[in-house]
């Protein structure tokens, strides 16, 4: 293993031909908010065409409340689509675009039942002249499922509180990612009272028909993408560590080997990212993502991680032989998304990983490919021979920029990145690295004049 990498390092593989594009990922984007707002859409209708002439404030605040409730019932589904991991969208949109619109649309779900819950109460209270309160009772343990659907109710607003930023920034990730499957109980526990109390369905055996399709093909979705292709893909290729090395402080690399791994080497891009589960004690229930830090193929998977918590800094103690559960590859922060013959790649810290991999394959000619790679001081840096080696092998321009802010003051600015590479604006640009320096070389670019169709980013910071 140790000769295969390093001669690999030394020699700089030449870049391979371009893979064939894709749709393009606006064109994607588009196609897919069109989907979603029809959907909505066709929920309207199925309120308006169930719904008589409205008479007095009771029957519009009740009615206000159905049209909350069915909107609240449909963004469900859809949120959980977003993050099945369908690999046409993960590989065009990429899987941060994706977690931003489900955080977002989990924002407008949030209000959306909570306004649902209030009008319902509200309306019911009017009608049947009684107050909040008494209401609130009636409907939780006398109408069908409405208890079931109260639980299921609180769990995703426990769901929304830990989800804010704020919260999770507080929590580790692996506590945050199995209290946030509490939304699948949530989900099916408030599916049955939109059955048994929402008038489209109880009088329209079509609309109930449709509803159990639409929850039941998500759930399939889910089954299959999340669950069985995870452990097809293990039971096929057998995954397991091979070595755990260390690159620098802090920094170690694991080396996985297994069976087939040309197959999945054959749909895997540098630049993507696995979802890691090692099944040793303390570390198997959770799938925490990790770039590839070098191109999938010559019988190894290679990630580097630095140690910033629990689990990250579990895997230096990691014991050759240990069985590995990688769920992928996922995201789109490939070579396919580059529109110019010119790139840039702008590493930050360990952000060097998806970018140590893209900088030996991505397409470019001698000259076309720079990178440049911050890092606090010479020992922090991660794959230096390799990437000295690399920029060798393909003629492409290589800049260290070391030293404390506190002595170099702030490299990444337009105007250095100008001096660097007078034609930037002309560049594609791939970034990674930690949030703080990713704003801080997005505001240099965004000056600079680089349009932002050109800078490429994904981050696991959602």
């Amino acid at each position: 293993m140790t000769s295969t990498v390093q001669a690999a390092a030394r020699t700089g593989a030449p870049a391979p031909p371009p893979p064939a594009r894709g749709p393009h990922a606006e064109t994607v984007a588009r196609a897919l908010l069109g989907v979603i707002a029809a959907g909505a859409g066709a929920v309207l209708w199925l309120w308006w065409q169930d719904t008589a002439s409205i008479v007095g404030a009771a029957q519009w605040v009740t009615n206000g409340g159905r049209l909350f409730g069915l909107l609240a019932g449909y963004t469900a589904p859809v949120l959980v689509l977003l993050m099945a991991r369908i690999p046409l969208l993960d590989r065009t949109l990429g899987s941060d675009r994706l977690a931003r619109w489900h955080a977002t649309g989990g924002r407008y779900m949030v209000g959306l039942v909570l306004t649902h819950v209030l009008l319902i109460v509200w309306g019911y209270s009017l009608t049947d002249r009684t107050g909040l309160v008494h209401q609130t009772t009636e409907l939780v343990f006398h109408y069908p499922d409405l208890l079931k659907g109260t639980i299921g109710t609180l769990l995703l607003f426990t769901v929304g509180a830990v989800s804010a930023r704020a919260a999770r920034r507080r929590m580790r990730y692996e506590t945050w990612y199995h209290l946030h499957l509490l939304t699948y109980l949530a989900i099916f526990l408030t599916f049955f009272h939109q059955l048994s109390n929402g008038a489209e369905f109880v009088r329209d055996p079509s609309a109930r028909a449709l509803w159990y399709g639409l929850y039941l093909g998500t759930g399939a979705l889910i089954l299959w993408f999340r669950f069985l292709v995870p452990v097809r893909d293990m039971y096929r290729h057998r995954l397991r560590v091979a070595e755990v090395r260390t690159e620098a402080p802090g920094v170690v690399s694991v080396f996985v080997i297994g069976d087939y791994l040309d197959e999945l080497a054959a749909r895997t891009r540098s630049g993507q990212f696995f979802r890691w589960r090692f099944l040793t004690p303390g570390l198997g229930w959770s799938a925490n993502p990790y770039s590839l830090s070098a191109p999938p193929g010559g019988g190894y998977l290679r990630i580097t991680v630095k140690e910033q918590g629990g689990h990250s800094g579990a895997l230096a103690r990691l014991r050759p032989g240990t069985r590995v559960l990688a769920e992928g590859p996922y995201g789109a922060f490939t070579a396919d998304r580059r529109r110019s013959p010119k790139v840039l790649l702008l590493a930050g810290g360990v952000g060097i990983t998806p970018l140590r991999a893209l900088f030996e394959t991505i397409p470019a000619a001698p000259g076309g490919l720079t990178l440049v790679y911050r890092a606090s001081s010479a020992e922090d840096l991660v794959f230096g021979a390799e990437l000295e080696s690399i920029a060798a092998a393909r003629g492409a321009r290589l800049r260290f920029l070391l030293g404390p802010r506190s002595e170099v003051g702030e490299p990444l600015q337009a105007r250095a990145l100008l001096a660097l590479l007078p034609d930037l604006r002309e560049h594609d640009v791939y970034l990674c690295g930690p949030e703080g320096l990713v704003r801080t070389a997005r505001e240099a670019l965004d000056t600079a004049g680089v349009p932002a169709r050109r800078i490429h980013h994904e981050s696991f910071e959602l």
